[in-house]
Order: C-alpha cells, then sequence, then structure tokens
C-alpha cells in the first residue's frame, strides 16, 4: 500500500513482486478510504445527457450468426 500512496504504478509492483499479472497484485492493493476520496477529489462530475447505446443492424446479425 505504501508503494501505492507513493505513485508507484501497480504494473511495476507486480513486477517487483513477482506476480505474473496485475489480477494477482490487486488482491493485496485494496485501496484505502483516505486514497479513494483523494482520487475523487481529482475527477469532474459527468456533463451531457445519458445515452443507451443501440448496436447497428449489421453488429447485430454479425453477432446472432456466432
Amino acid at each position: 500500500m505504501e508503494l501505492l500512496h507513493s505513485g508507484v504504478d501497480r504494473s511495476m509492483i507486480a513486477l517487483w513482486l513477482g506476480h505474473e499479472s496485475v489480477q494477482t497484485t490487486q488482491i493485496y492493493l485494496a485501496a484505502s478510504l483516505e486514497l479513494k476520496e483523494e482520487i475523487l477529489a481529482k475527477t469532474n462530475p459527468v456533463t451531457g445527457t445519458v445515452k443507451r447505446y443501440r448496436p447497428g443492424d449489421r453488429l447485430l446479425e454479425f453477432l446472432q450468426a456466432l
């Protein structure tokens, strides 16, 4: 957690720990509430309208053919 708090990238931490994948490292990097609040403070609220994705006919035909 100290490395994560210091700004070290998760993939680098995984390499140092000898993990095959970042997902393995993720188990050990449960972010603290303090870190989550810091990150949220850096974000901006979403503006605009929310729209639902509607796939086109070609995509639907392709998926149905699978």
